[in-house]
Protein backbone atom coordinates (compact mmCIF):
# COMPACT_ATOMS: atom_id res chain seq x y z
CA UNK A 1 0.00 0.00 0.00
CA UNK A 2 1.08 3.33 -1.02
CA UNK A 3 1.05 6.49 1.30
CA UNK A 4 -0.56 9.34 -0.04
CA UNK A 5 0.29 12.93 1.48
CA UNK A 6 -2.10 15.86 1.26
CA UNK A 7 -1.75 17.15 -2.20
CA UNK A 8 -2.64 13.85 -3.50
CA UNK A 9 1.00 13.06 -4.71
CA UNK A 10 2.22 9.52 -3.70
CA UNK A 11 4.93 9.53 -1.41
CA UNK A 12 8.15 8.81 -2.72
CA UNK A 13 7.18 10.10 -5.90
CA UNK A 14 9.71 12.03 -8.37
CA UNK A 15 6.98 14.07 -10.02
CA UNK A 16 6.43 17.98 -9.87
CA UNK A 17 3.62 19.49 -8.54
CA UNK A 18 1.67 20.31 -11.57
CA UNK A 19 1.48 24.27 -12.49
CA UNK A 20 -1.53 26.32 -11.60
CA UNK A 21 -3.16 27.41 -14.97
CA UNK A 22 -4.08 30.88 -15.09
CA UNK A 23 -5.75 32.93 -17.63
CA UNK A 24 -2.92 35.27 -19.20
CA UNK A 25 -4.85 38.38 -20.97
CA UNK A 26 -1.79 38.99 -23.44
CA UNK A 27 -1.73 35.23 -25.04
CA UNK A 28 -5.66 35.77 -25.62
CA UNK A 29 -5.35 38.95 -26.93
CA UNK A 30 -2.65 37.20 -29.32
CA UNK A 31 -5.38 34.45 -29.94
CA UNK A 32 -7.91 37.30 -30.79
CA UNK A 33 -5.64 39.25 -33.07
CA UNK A 34 -4.75 35.48 -35.31
CA UNK A 35 -8.46 34.89 -35.51
CA UNK A 36 -9.05 38.55 -37.55
CA UNK A 37 -5.66 38.40 -39.39
CA UNK A 38 -6.85 35.04 -40.83
CA UNK A 39 -10.86 36.25 -41.26
CA UNK A 40 -9.53 39.34 -42.65
CA UNK A 41 -7.42 37.00 -45.06
CA UNK A 42 -10.67 35.09 -46.02
CA UNK A 43 -12.52 38.15 -46.91
CA UNK A 44 -10.00 39.88 -49.24
CA UNK A 45 -9.18 36.35 -50.50
CA UNK A 46 -12.98 36.15 -51.53
CA UNK A 47 -12.95 40.04 -52.65
CA UNK A 48 -10.18 39.20 -54.65
CA UNK A 49 -11.56 36.57 -56.58
CA UNK A 50 -14.70 38.31 -56.98
CA UNK A 51 -12.97 41.71 -58.50
CA UNK A 52 -10.73 39.66 -60.85
CA UNK A 53 -14.05 38.13 -62.36
CA UNK A 54 -15.48 41.54 -62.65
CA UNK A 55 -11.91 42.73 -64.38
CA UNK A 56 -12.30 39.94 -66.79
CA UNK A 57 -15.43 41.15 -67.46
CA UNK A 58 -14.20 44.38 -68.88
CA UNK A 59 -14.38 46.94 -65.84
CA UNK A 60 -11.25 48.79 -65.85
CA UNK A 61 -11.94 50.43 -62.28
CA UNK A 62 -11.71 46.27 -60.77
CA UNK A 63 -8.04 45.65 -61.44
CA UNK A 64 -7.11 48.27 -58.90
CA UNK A 65 -9.54 46.72 -56.65
CA UNK A 66 -8.07 43.45 -57.32
CA UNK A 67 -4.59 44.56 -56.91
CA UNK A 68 -5.79 46.06 -53.75
CA UNK A 69 -7.47 43.07 -52.34
CA UNK A 70 -4.41 40.72 -53.08
CA UNK A 71 -2.07 42.92 -51.54
CA UNK A 72 -4.24 43.17 -48.42
CA UNK A 73 -4.87 39.69 -48.35
CA UNK A 74 -0.66 38.83 -48.00
CA UNK A 75 -0.34 41.51 -45.48
CA UNK A 76 -3.16 39.95 -43.74
CA UNK A 77 -1.33 36.22 -43.75
CA UNK A 78 2.16 37.21 -43.00
CA UNK A 79 0.83 39.28 -39.86
CA UNK A 80 -1.14 36.30 -38.77
CA UNK A 81 1.90 34.25 -39.57
CA UNK A 82 3.74 36.47 -37.25
CA UNK A 83 1.33 36.18 -34.63
CA UNK A 84 1.43 32.49 -34.48
CA UNK A 85 4.67 32.53 -34.01
CA UNK A 86 4.16 35.20 -31.18
CA UNK A 87 1.00 33.11 -29.63
CA UNK A 88 3.46 29.33 -29.48
CA UNK A 89 5.98 30.73 -28.08
CA UNK A 90 3.79 32.49 -25.54
CA UNK A 91 2.43 29.16 -24.71
CA UNK A 92 6.18 27.64 -24.80
CA UNK A 93 5.40 25.01 -27.68
CA UNK A 94 8.80 26.66 -29.53
CA UNK A 95 11.91 28.16 -27.68
CA UNK A 96 13.39 31.17 -28.87
CA UNK A 97 16.38 30.80 -30.98
CA UNK A 98 20.00 30.45 -28.65
CA UNK A 99 21.70 33.95 -29.14
CA UNK A 100 24.51 34.37 -31.48
CA UNK A 101 28.11 34.08 -30.08
CA UNK A 102 30.13 36.65 -31.46
CA UNK A 103 33.82 35.32 -30.24
CA UNK A 104 33.83 38.61 -27.86
CA UNK A 105 35.65 40.68 -31.08
CA UNK A 106 33.32 42.89 -32.81
CA UNK A 107 35.82 42.33 -36.13
CA UNK A 108 33.96 39.43 -38.28
CA UNK A 109 35.47 35.44 -38.32
CA UNK A 110 37.69 34.82 -40.20
CA UNK A 111 36.35 33.12 -43.55
CA UNK A 112 36.84 29.48 -43.90
CA UNK A 113 39.00 27.38 -46.36
CA UNK A 114 36.85 26.61 -49.80
CA UNK A 115 36.76 22.97 -49.71
CA UNK A 116 36.43 22.39 -45.95
CA UNK A 117 39.07 21.52 -43.43
CA UNK A 118 40.40 18.10 -45.35
CA UNK A 119 40.83 19.93 -48.75
CA UNK A 120 43.96 21.47 -47.38
CA UNK A 121 45.65 18.92 -46.45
Amino acid sequence: MTAVSGEGKRAGSRRAARPTRTFRPRLFLLAVAVTLAVVAWGYLVYAAIDFGSTARSGDDRAWLFLALASAGAVACLFIGLMLIARLLRGLGITAPPPPRDTGGSDLPAAPRPPGGRRAAR
